[in-house]
């Protein structure tokens, strides 16, 4: 990868981030659809590559051992061909995968109000993460810790908890705004 020549913001891979929950997968899904690019899913890319599902891996190896596939995976993808990418919930957290976001995506941070995310996470029991746990306090500590790095993103679109074509034209408008700022800076 070379680093002498900087990639403009439009060009970039586009990196959903956000907490567990807030659609990064299912919106990542349409909105690579409508800007017509390929998706990748980091939890599924994740996945892939160690032959057994997250649960498993954080069941077998641990949380560091997640993490550092994780980060892995985050590399390989960020550093290959444009795309819309959901990012897991942690992705950002590793200093160097959310450095190397920083020189390959445009970032994204999909936020929703905690009771809307606490709502759609009981519908699974998916999310290592919050086994045995309160969703809502779960997300809430999450929240505390991740939300100032979330905030790094370049661009931050409120999704709530409208329909995913909704937060699709969110984030496309989010981004052209951008990437317009981005060409007179």
């Amino acid at each position: 990868m070379s680093e002498a020549e900087p990639i403009p913001q439009s060009q970039r891979t586009i990196a959903l981030v956000g907490l567990m929950g807030v659609g990064k997968s299912t919106v990542g899904r349409r909105l690579a659809r409508r800007l017509h690019l390929p998706f990748a899913d980091g939890d599924v890319e994740i996945e892939a590559a160690a032959g057994m599902t997250v649960s498993e891996i954080f069941a077998r190896l641990g949380e560091p051992e997640f993490r550092a596939g994780e980060a892995r995976v985050m590399r390989r993808l960020l550093e290959g061909e444009r795309r819309v990418l959901a990012t897991g919930g942690g992705a950002i957290l590793n200093p160097e995968t959310r450095a190397l976001m920083k020189r390959r995506a445009t970032t994204v941070w999909m936020r929703a109000d905690l009771d809307v995310v606490a709502q759609r996470v009981l519908r699974r029991d998916t999310r290592p993460l919050l086994r045995g746990r309160d969703p809502l306090e779960a997300l809430q500590a999450l929240a505390e810790v991740r939300y100032p790095i979330y905030a790094t993103a370049d661009v931050t679109v409120d999704v709530a908890g409208g329909a995913h074509a909704d937060a699709v034209e969110a984030i496309v408008s989010t981004l052209e705004a951008f990437w317009a700022q981005d060409q007179t800076s």
